[in-house]
Parts: C-alpha cells; structure tokens; sequence
C-alpha cells in the first residue's frame, strides 16, 4: 500500500518543516476537516473532507492510495495526541503511514500562561459523556487541560465541576489559539459557567486551595460532616474496605451511602475508576455532597434515590458496598447479584441481626463464595479522672465474590 502521509498543522496559521511541507506538496488526496482543507484553499490535489460516519471517510482513503495515489491526511496539532492518528493505525498498521508532528494545543496554551506541563493531566472531552476522567485528573493533581466540543463545551464543563467541587477551581479559556482572533479569559467557575467561546477552544482548569480534609485511608469519624450518629465508623469501615477491596479502574456502588464515609475513601482505592454514592434520605444526601467537596474525593457520584431503581442508568459494578439497612428493601440483593460482573464483590455491614440474617440468605447461593466476619471495637473515653473503653456496636460484614466466566 503506497505510504500515507498524516500531517499536523499545529495551531493556529500552519507552520510546517521541511519533511512535512515537501509531503503536503507532493500529495495528490487531501484529507482532512473543512477547517484544515481551507487552509490551502490553492492546493491542486483532490479533497476528501472527514465527516461522520469516519469509516466512510477512511474507505475511501484506503480506495485512494490502493490506486496509487499519494495521499496527506491533515490534522490539528499532533496526529498521535488525541488525533486521528490511532483510527488510522488501528485500520491501515505502522508501515502504511508516517507521520509528521507539530505543536499541540496542550503545549500552546501552557506557553502561553508559563506554565511547565510536563506532568499536567489532559483530558479529552470529545465526543465523550462520561466526566470521571476529568474528576480523577483534579483529584489526583489539582489541575488539568481539558479538550472540549460543541457540547461538553467550557460553560459545560464549568457547570459540572462547580457541581462535585463547589467553586474551589478556576478556569483559564483560551480561545483561538495562533490566529488574530485569539482570546484567554480567566475565569471563576460562577463566571465560566455563563461564558460562550468561540468552537476553537481548551480549557486549562486549576484548584485555588486544597480540600478542606486531607482525603486519606482511615479518616477520623469527626472529619465528616453528619447529621446523626448513624454512618460506617473508622474500625467496621476499614474491615469493609479491606473485603471490598477496589481496584484502579473499577466501577463501586455504595448502595445506602449515608454521608459518604465509605465512598470517599473507596475513591482513592480504585484510581481511575467511578464511585456511584446512592443515598435516599435528603438531609444525609445533602452531607454527603459535602463532604465529596469537603473531601476532593471528586469520582464519588452522589446520588439521591431509592436502589435498585436509582441505579438503573449505571454502568454494571465491579464492586458494591451496602451500608443502609436491608430492612424496607425486599430484592434489592438479588438485583445487585445479578447487576454484577462476573468476578466482582460485594460487601454488607450490618447491624441488626435481621439484616444480617436476610443477608446471608441473600448470598449463600451457587456461584457465590460467602464469607463473614463481625468486627467490635471500644474507643477510650474519660471516665472517674482515667480512661475506660467504650464498646461500639458490633457490625457484621459479610461478602460474597461473583464466580469469574471461565
């Protein structure tokens, strides 16, 4: 197959090198975005302008150089940095392109504000719905560049981040980058969330202080905020954690998620990874979308609503945690068993021996492996000038593991 060249413009008005410029030259198909083809409105070669479907547009690609014909496939900035540069290797392999770089959006913008990148979260939100990329990214580093569309588009993405943050961010928008039009507001996410911005758009995104509680393993039970005495303390909730046991990546129900005391924690075990916080009382849910900002614990999905129907929509777990009471809920065990992935676990913590008893019922079937452990701890309060140990109450924890598909 004749070799396809796959050029990037950079940003703004097109600087190519040498290599590059002699293989834009030399091609006889242009392909590329209506915006990258008006870029050499006086170019001789025939024009393939990419749209939806892209199959179609890489179909007749590959009809183009099966013909012989030299092709140059155009692209904004670097093809191999959230370019087309994967969907063609994926569809013609290494040998039938070269490619020829340039300057990213990414690395624009951090000039432009003096800024060092080198360990800087990027974010794709193209063509994208899911925002636990981006949470991740500003929980683990406080920052991050985001790339947008037409819809997840800086007010979007603003809007969404003052929702599970509060407004402790604030938003650069750099717009038009490179050409005479360009334009960086800085902004507060309030102000951001009402800006429009022209369709050529990154959005640098930075925390303005930390979290107001150092998200760490074994939080203090006084860390969080609550409305009541009823929440997964320090020793039960460590046992549970540990039965849990997330994973980067995985998907964690906390099905009667309380304040949030497991949820937050459950965050940082499963890097990468959403937790969906479902919780039916208002007054808790409420704290528990505090403590979420209190806590940066920015992938905890805090959700108001009943389970199972409030889980609906969700994608399928990998793990789930039960924390509410059983009792009131008749099934709701049987759905998650089912909802979840082969291999996957789930935890109970209860108190009542009821609950505990329907649970172990629950989840003493084939293709389950069922433990149980029961953990009380005493915390030391004054008493009479000294110390004496105050028992809490024990709690069961029981967990079942998914056989895996064989």
């Amino acid at each position: 197959m004749t070799m396809v060249a796959v050029i990037g413009l950079g940003v703004g008005a097109s600087r190519l090198d040498e290599p590059a410029a002699a293989a834009l030259a030399a091609a006889e198909v242009l392909v590329g975005g209506a915006r990258q083809l008006a870029v050499f409105p006086d170019h001789p070669a025939e024009r393939l302008t990419i749209a939806a479907p892209l199959v179609r547009t890489l179909d007749a690609l590959e009809r183009a150089a099966a013909a012989g014909r030299r092709v140059a496939v155009l692209a904004d900035g670097d093809p191999l940095y959230f370019g087309i540069g994967r969907a063609l290797l994926e569809r013609f392999g290494p040998e039938a392109l070269t490619f020829y770089p340039n300057v990213t959006a990414v690395a624009a913008a951090a000039a432009r504000l003096k800024r060092p990148w080198q360990d800087l979260p990027v974010v794709s939100l193209h063509g994208r719905t899911d925002p636990t990329p981006l949470f991740a990214a500003l929980a683990r580093s406080g920052r991050a560049l985001v790339l947008t569309d037409a819809v997840r588009t800086p007010a979007a993405v603003a809007t969404a981040v003052r929702a599970r943050a509060g407004d402790r961010f604030a938003m650069t928008v750099l717009e038009n980058l490179g050409l005479p039009d360009e334009r960086i507001r800085q902004l507060s996410l309030p102000e951001a969330a009402d800006c429009t911005a022209a369709p050529l758009n990154v959005v640098w995104l930075e925390a303005e202080r930390p979290p107001e509680v150092t998200l760490t393993l074994g939080l203090p039970d006084e860390a969080l905020l609550r409305p009541d005495g009823v929440f997964t303390k320090l020793p039960a909730r460590a046992l549970a954690l540990a039965a849990l046991a997330p994973r980067p990546g995985d998907v964690v129900y906390d099905v009667g998620a309380g304040v949030g005391t497991v949820a937050v924690e459950a965050s940082l075990l499963n890097p990468g990874g959403p937790v969906f916080a479902v919780e039916r009382d208002p007054g808790r849910h409420a704290r528990l979308v505090d403590n979420i900002r209190r806590t940066g614990a920015l992938t905890v999905t805090p959700l108001l609503g009943e389970a199972p129907d409030a889980l609906a929509d969700l994608p399928d777990p990998d793990r789930v945690f039960v924390g509410g009471g059983l009792s009131g809920r008749p099934g709701l065990l049987d759905v998650l068993i089912r909802r979840l992935r082969p291999g996957g676990r789930l935890t109970v913590a209860a108190v009542l021996l009821g609950s505990i008893e329907r649970a172990r019922s629950a989840l003493a079937r084939p293709g389950l492996a069922l433990s149980l452990m029961q953990v009380q701890a005493s915390q030391a309060v004054p008493l009479a000038g000294d110390l004496h140990l105050r028992a809490e109450n024990p709690v069961c924890i029981l967990t079942a593991v998914k056989e895996a598909l064989s």
